[in-house]
This record gives C-alpha cells, structure tokens and sequence, in this order.
C-alpha cells in the first residue's frame, strides 16, 4: 500500500499478469469463470461513517464470500496497527482471521477493497493455487480479485494529489485497468461507471487500450499493414518469439509442416495451428475463437 509515497506507474508486471489470467483458466476452467460475469456492486460493499465499524466491515467481508462462492467460509474482521494494508492467516477453516491497518477506521470507503484482496488469498488457498515467490504471488492475487469481479474496488481506492498518494495492493493502476479491460471485453461489462475516483478512470481507460491492442496482434486478422509484412517476413525465415514477438515458427509433429503458435487475446494461452492461408481455431481453454492469417 502507497499511503503519501510515490505510485509506481506503467506495465512491470504484465507478463505475470498475463500468466496469471492463463493459470485461472487452466484451475477453474471456462465455465466456472463465467459464473462470475457479474462484478461485485458498489451497493453490496457501501460503508458509511455511520455505521457501526465491526459490523459493517463483516457485512461487507460476507458479501464478497458469497461473490466468490465461499459459503463455509467465516471471516473474522480486526484492526490494528500495522504497516501492511491488510493480513490473513491461512488456515484450513471455515475460520479465517484477517486484520486490517488501522487507518480504515477512518477511511472506510476502501474497507472493500482490502478485504477483497484478502478473501481472495483464501479462495485461492482453497484453490492450492499459487506462484513461488511472494511478489508474484500477491500479483497473482490482485489478478484473480479483478478478473473475477472485485478487483474494481482495489482500483477506485487509487487516488494521488500533488499532496498525497494512495494505492492498494500489488499492480499498477494500468495493470488494474488492463485486467479489468480483459474482464470488460470478455463479459461486456463497464466497470468505469462505480470508479469514484478520476485517476482510476484515466488507469482503467489506458489499461483496456493495451487489453483491446492484445487482439491486434500478429498473425491476427486485425493486424496492421506492418504487422503483416513482419509476420510474412518472419515466416519466410522461420523466426522464432523473441523479444516483443508474440509468434514462433515450428515444424509439425510429424517433422513437416510448418505450424505458426501465438497466444490467446483473451487468456494468453499459446495455441499451434498450421501455416496453411486462413486459419480459424478455438482456444482450448477460453473458448475464444481466433482468425489468423498465414
């Protein structure tokens, strides 16, 4: 969490993202991820000054275990003092405890946002779903929160002033834009409509630019004239996916046959087809259907 820090910006993270979205695919499977095409809505998760504090942090911890279908599972909401946002104990349940900073006593309207992070390390601990290494693992994480529905709420807390800054969890504000312009583009979903915040908006709109740039890449139908030349001049010297290639050439199975590979738009799976003109394939994990020409 950024609390008066600088925020860092941009797309550090993005092959881990896109890493992440393939392995949610490859756990869940492209059914169990169309249960969640409804995000989590702001009425479900509002809080008041008003309201009771413990009350309404498990009111709101409720309602996103039942976003991500945990019926059994109890959350347990404290405070205390802290340098984290936010912690969890993982557990083998239905308990699990999580603490939050002590500064959402008085900034309430994140109180969502924090707990959908947090919650979410539980589905995925449910899940036996992980990435080594602590960092990757968080990404994994806020990747899993936004496509899955809830991850809007980790965004809108982004907020930065020539005084001040703020910003939960491990991504970006681009790199929360692009999951939730990936979530967009899949369900038809706007989610800018709940942000509260204006730099949540400008994030989510330059990250569902890249999303949209991500079917627009060679051998694509919706490549541009140079992308085309590229991908023809690579062909005839069987080019291999090197830096800012999303393409290789290889031969078939059978030792013949060129085959071209590229990944998925949608879940950045790599799919094989054979360098035979028009191409129409279906990714096997997220059911998109792809053009391409060879």
């Amino acid at each position: 969490m950024a609390n008066g820090g600088p925020v860092e910006h941009g797309y550090p993270h993005l092959e881990t993202v896109r890493a992440a979205i393939t392995a949610l695919y490859k756990r869940l499977s492209y059914d169990t991820i169309q249960t969640f095409s409804t995000s989590v809505v702001p009425a479900d998760v509002a809080f008041c000054d008003s309201d009771d504090l413990h009350l309404g942090a498990q009111r709101v911890a409720r309602e996103l275990v039942r976003h991500y279908r945990l019926p059994d599972a109890r959350i347990i909401v404290s405070f205390r003092e802290m340098t984290h946002a936010a912690n969890v104990e993982l557990t083998a349940g239905p308990e699990y405890f999580v603490e939050l900073n002590d500064r959402f006593r008085t900034h309430r309207r994140d109180i969502g946002a924090a707990l959908a992070h947090e919650i979410m390390h539980v589905y995925l601990h449910r899940l036996d779903l992980a990435f080594p290494g602590t960092r990757e693992n968080e990404i994994l994480t806020d990747t899993a929160t936004t496509y899955l529905g809830a991850g809007w709420l980790l965004l809108d807390a982004y907020r930065e002033d020539g005084a001040s800054s703020q910003k939960l969890g491990y991504l970006t504000p681009e790199e929360f834009g692009y999951v939730l312009g990936k979530r967009a583009l899949v369900f038809g979903e706007d989610p800018s409509v709940w942000f509260t915040s204006a730099q949540a908006y400008t994030a989510y709109e330059k990250g569902l630019a890249v999303a949209r740039r991500d079917a627009q890449q060679p051998p694509l139908t919706a490549a541009g004239w140079a992308g085309r030349r590229r991908y023809a001049r690579d062909r005839r010297h069987g080019g291999g996916a090197g830096p800012g290639v999303p393409y290789a050439f290889a031969a078939g199975p059978d030792g013949g046959g060129l085959r071209v590979s590229f990944p998925c738009p949608t879940c950045h799976q790599r799919i094989r087809v054979p360098v035979k003109g028009r191409v129409r394939a279906r990714c096997g994990l997220c059911r998109t259907v792809l053009e391409c020409d060879t």
